[in-house]
């Protein structure tokens, strides 16, 4: 007699077989798309619950001596990270403390699944002069593989940011320029898992991939007020294979940020706001080559942000930003909704003009919707010398959030127009 199969067999047969494609997604994806009605998007957040593989041994940072009273815990942590990379064991942050570290390197590599389960909070020294070493980093994990960093939706990391704040010559131009520290950078790390965590106040950016590959971040709160300087909330830097998703994200500066080296990364189900949007770039700075392909943002709601799906060079860079596509996206009182920005420049004073550019082509809008807080609703700002080619915008609906009607503005743009339209290039 044939064993029995169970309705859940069967659908975690299913789920098994269905492949994951990194591959080119934008070219012949050209067709008008289903209309969605956003309203108020509501998404659950589930949280993961602690690995439950009665093999997977357990370290707890407080058996290596961390105290969480004030001090510092950094050694501690170190000592215990040391246990379990190199037995392969999940190291665990215990709920309800609050726990003090200076900069920190986590290294690999480890032995294979190594988890940190983070319960409670990690908290940044405050003292400024602890960072002189390398102003750059605060934690890092560096050289690790198929690594999970689980926060079971209690787990906090504060990067105590308002003293580097007070102290940014954005915030106070009598100080001088200075690097301040990412919160969290994960770097070359391969089969990486990073979910059910919130960041928050960081000294500059929250965090960042860096080189890395095979990138799962989801279900993460990221948060600092919008006047903060340089806090973008997920950086992705000369990374492929990632996805971001499910995730709340409210910064002072771009609430995801994808810069040269980076490929094959999707962002879905993301809530923006406030910050500077969604962005590609800055690319081509200081006369350099970028290259950005195969970009993804799908599902997405901005709130009063900066700008909304943005894409930005420098002028004198090389290379190019190519195959991105921003569909299914709800914009609320957004200064720029749509907005190429091939002349950037984040300085005191004019740049001056330049004849090279970052070449963009192969760029989808479909199906973005919403308010403007601004007349310009789209703005296509290309180069004179490598203009804007392949842009293809699909029912497309933006109207100013006050009195009178939006406007687009297209320079040196080859585009196609299917489907709606509003407002209509001039």
């Amino acid at each position: 007699m044939s064993p029995k199969i169970t309705l859940l067999s069967l659908l975690l047969l299913v789920t098994l077989s269905l492949p994951i494609s990194f591959g080119s997604h934008i070219h012949n994806s050209h067709k008008s798309p289903k209309h969605e009605n956003f309203g108020l998007m509501r998404r659950s957040y589930r949280t993961s619950k602690a690995p439950s593989n009665s093999d997977q041994a357990t370290i707890s940072v407080d058996d290596y001596g961390a105290k969480a009273s004030g001090n510092d815990d950094s050694e501690a942590f170190l000592k215990a990270w040391k246990e379990a990379c190199s037995s392969g064991s999940t190291l665990v942050v215990p709920e309800d403390k609050v726990y003090h570290l200076k900069p920190v390197k986590f290294s690999g590599p480890c032995q294979p699944n190594t988890a940190l389960m983070l319960y409670g909070t990690i908290m940044a020294w405050s003292d400024m002069s602890a960072y002189e070493d390398d102003r750059n980093f605060w934690i890092q994990f560096v050289g690790i593989k198929n690594f999970k960093v689980d926060g079971a939706g209690k787990g906090i990391i504060d990067g105590n940011g308002k003293i580097w704040w007070q102290h940014s010559c954005k915030i106070n131009p009598d100080q001088p320029c200075k690097d301040a520290p990412t919160a969290v950078t994960f770097s070359q790390c391969t089969n990486l898992i990073v979910q059910n965590l919130k960041f928050q106040n960081p000294q500059q950016m929250h965090m960042n991939f860096d080189q890395s590959s095979n990138v799962r971040a989801s279900s993460l709160i990221v948060q600092a007020p919008g006047n903060s300087p340089n806090t973008d909330g997920i950086h992705v830097t000369a990374t492929q294979n990632m996805f971001i998703s499910n995730s709340i994200i409210g910064t002072g500066d771009d609430c995801i940020s994808i810069v040269s080296g980076s490929r094959n990364v999707r962002a879905t189900d993301i809530t923006c706001g406030p910050g500077h949007g969604i962005s590609i770039g800055s690319l081509g700075a200081d006369d350099s080559e970028a290259e950005v392909s195969n970009v993804e943002v799908n599902r997405a709601t901005l709130i009063g942000t900066m700008n909304g799906v943005r894409i930005k060079t420098w002028q004198g860079g090389s290379g190019y930003a190519r195959d991105i596509k921003f569909m299914n996206i709800q914009m609320r009182n957004v200064s720029n909704p749509i907005i190429i920005d091939q002349n950037y420049c984040d300085k005191g004073k004019p740049c001056q003009q330049q004849g090279s550019a970052v070449q963009l082509s192969d760029v989808v809008y479909q199906n973005i919707r919403g308010t403007s807080a601004s007349e310009v609703a789209i703005k296509f700002d290309c180069s004179q010398t490598k203009p804007c080619t392949d842009i293809y915008v699909e029912d497309v609906y933006l109207k100013t959030q006050g009195h009178g009607g939006a406007v687009a503005s297209c320079d040196n743009v080859r585009f196609v127009n299917r489907g709606n339209l509003v407002p209509q290039c001039s």
